[in-house]
């Protein structure tokens, strides 16, 4: 290997028919089993083609998630596969009605280390053709599509790294136009040192690059009015001083006008900008407490359709007045169910709707307005009735001990009184991330085995706004976990939960969590299960630096535990005092299975005895994310196991 990494291996041009996921029919909540709530989703984050005609998705195709093409109207070949091997599917995009893009990963080796390669692959709709673009020069990352045609013609802007190497130019991606029907490329912008991210408008001009220099913790912003112009920088930021760029999320039909969120009000709003003078002007949306999280373009691309974000539930404001119209009257219909626009055609007349609860996976519908029916297309899961409501989820809010308010996700068992309950106290991964009323299935198979769940969305959590936020820095392990505990004493003031019968279970950061709870406060629970947690933050660090900007992570980490050693569980073996499980995927590429594995290894060392103090399971096919039924399966097996044995409801 000298300058570029080969393609990835294993995806597959291999089709099949999918065959319908049929199971045994839907029990009633008595009957319901462990592997109800561990299966995979049916259908995940479906995506209208342009003519509103054809569906992809992700979905569970034996015990496995694969992506899958169907023709909304029944026919012979109405459903496709896509075999992906061992790669990630990351995302996925419909360029025109008969071409879809998608983002796919895989891990390789490279001069000793593991790296996380991203390719994009272009897809026929009747399966007839599958290509990797960019194939024979992309090096490690080669999946950032900048722009995608809107005349209906299979063209592309793909934003890509030739060479691995820091010292090349082609480190620092160019950017091509690419003809995905043939993987035919024409280069538009040729790299510039730093420059990591581009930016397109909605007629495929690239008009603008955010530069950033690791060893200064430097950006700039490069600009230009139109596709012909040169760029010149026309703001520069450190990050050291906390100085940012205000970088827009749309470009306006109005070349000197773009769309653009800010937070200097606390929280993130929709401002315009003006490209001119990068003076933001008139607000266009806020919600008052709460971040703003993506924004849906209208059929131009030059104007905003919607925005979303979540309260305490997902929410969407639609600026469209026809979406909006669609919205209410929808919302009317499905009653206390909630109902989410997921994707529409290019004219806005077909769309894909899922209607669901938090206490219910609900379904995906079909929606076509011209003829004015809704068919259903298909259940999220078909283990519970559309219409059955399992364990009922709310937000309560809750004091911690210096007083910050804490908005928190409690889920209580159905048809048991809230008095006295045995309690899962989760904390969410991230951590900056959260919870909010949305269907869990680890959360419902808690509930429906007689727990109480609380989750915290504990400070340093995101969707809070900019001081909530900060209020995380330097304090993982610490105050972050003051607030966990906090969350069980609201508990138990409340009358809710038994303080004798507390678990701590989480995945990722909350497990981090839960092994600093088995160390640090171990008289308070117990037990604590964690899934792919992280117990040493120098080790994280240490893979993290495979990672491009490496340098910006490691500040950005330092500000949040500024001693790696003093909050890492890892060091402290000998203090666990409650008993824990510890599981791992072996193929995890967030975090490394050994932060697990010697984690048990440290326990036994300190004298814990395995099956009794500590229990340690690795999956050996297991990613972070659960992508396979198996591993969800065992996980739930393994925890009821270890709950019916430490803190039995």
């Amino acid at each position: 290997m000298k300058r570029v990494i080969g393609l990835l291996a294993g995806v597959a041009g291999l089709w099949t028919m999918a065959a319908s996921a049929q199971t045994a029919a839907p029990a009633g909540p008595g009957q319901w089993t462990i592997q109800d709530f561990s299966a995979l989703p049916l259908m995940d984050r479906p995506a209208l083609s342009p003519d509103g005609l054809h569906i992809a998705s992700r979905a569970a195709v034996a015990g496995e998630q694969r992506m899958v093409i169907a023709d909304v109207h029944e026919g012979p070949n109405r459903i496709r596969m896509l075999g992906l091997g061992e790669n990630d599917l990351n995302w996925w995009k419909w360029v025109n009605d008969d071409w879809l893009i998608a983002g796919v990963g895989n891990e390789t080796n490279v001069q000793g280390m593991p790296w996380y390669l991203s390719r994009v692959i272009s897809v026929k709709r009747d399966g007839s053709k599958v290509n990797v673009l960019a194939k024979n020069v992309a090096a490690q990352n080669a999946d950032d599509v900048i722009w995608v045609a809107r005349d209906g013609t299979p063209r592309i802007l793909l934003s890509y790294q030739t060479s691995i190497y820091y010292s090349d130019a082609g480190f620092w991606p160019k950017v091509d136009e690419v003809d995905i029907t043939t993987g035919r490329m024409r280069s538009v912008v040729a790299p510039r040192q730093y420059v990591r991210g581009w930016y397109a408008d909605a007629a495929g001009n690239v008009r603008m690059g955010i530069g950033y220099n690791d060893a200064t913790r430097t950006s700039k912003l490069l600009y230009r009015p139109d596709g012909k112009a040169l760029f010149r920088v026309v703001d520069r930021a450190d990050r050291r001083r906390d100085e940012s760029l205000v970088v827009p999320l749309l470009f306006t039909a109005d070349p000197a006008r773009a769309i653009a969120s800010d937070d200097h009000e606390g929280a993130d709003a929709l401002y315009e900008l003006n490209l001119s003078t990068l003076e933001l002007g008139q607000k266009i949306f806020a919600a008052p407490g709460f971040d703003l999280g993506g924004v849906e373009e209208d059929a131009a691309g030059t104007g905003l359709a919607g925005v979303r974000y979540t309260g305490d539930a997902p929410m969407v404001h639609w600026f469209d007045t026809n979406l909006a119209k669609i919205q209410a009257d929808i919302d009317k219909a499905v009653g206390d169910r909630r109902a989410r626009i997921v994707s529409t055609s290019r004219d806005g007349q077909r769309m894909i709707v899922h209607v669901g609860t938090a206490d219910q996976p609900g379904a995906y519908y079909y929606y076509d307005t011209a003829a004015g029916a809704m068919s259903l297309l298909s259940k999220v899961s078909d283990r519970f009735p559309v219409k059955a409501r399992l364990s009922p989820v709310k937000t309560i809010r809750y004091k911690a001990r210096d007083g910050l308010e804490i908005a928190a996700v409690l889920t209580l068992p159905a048809g048991r009184e809230a008095k006295k309950l045995p309690l899962i106290l989760m904390p969410h991964g991230g951590p900056f991330a959260r919870d909010a009323e949305e269907w869990d299935w680890w959360v419902q198979f808690l509930a429906w085995r007689g727990y109480a769940v609380l989750q915290p969305n504990y400070r340093g959590s995101s969707g809070y706004g900019t001081a909530f936020a900060a209020k995380g820095e330097g304090q993982w392990g610490l105050a972050m976990q003051d607030d966990l505990n906090d969350a069980v004493d609201w508990a138990v003031e409340q009358g809710l939960a038994d303080p004798r019968r507390v678990c701590m279970v989480g995945a990722s950061y909350g497990g981090y969590a839960a092994m600093r709870a088995a160390q640090r406060d171990g008289a308070k629970y117990r037990c604590a299960v964690s899934y792919a947690g992280v117990s040493d933050l120098g080790a994280m660090m240490r893979y993290d630096g495979r990672f491009l900007n490496h340098g910006g992570r490691k500040d950005w980490l330092k500000e949040q535990a500024p001693d790696f050693a003093a909050v890492s569980p890892i060091n402290f073996a000998a203090q666990f005092s409650t008993p824990i499980l510890l599981m791992h995927g072996r193929k995890d590429r967030r975090v490394q299975v050994g932060q697990s594995r010697e984690m048990a290894e440290k326990l036994k060392a300190a004298g814990k005895v395995a099956g009794r103090d500590y229990l340690y399971v690795e999956q050996p096919l297991a990613d972070h994310f659960f992508t396979r039924e198996a591993d969800r399966l065992e996980f739930l097996e393994k925890l009821d196991a270890f709950l019916k044995d430490h803190n039995p409801a």
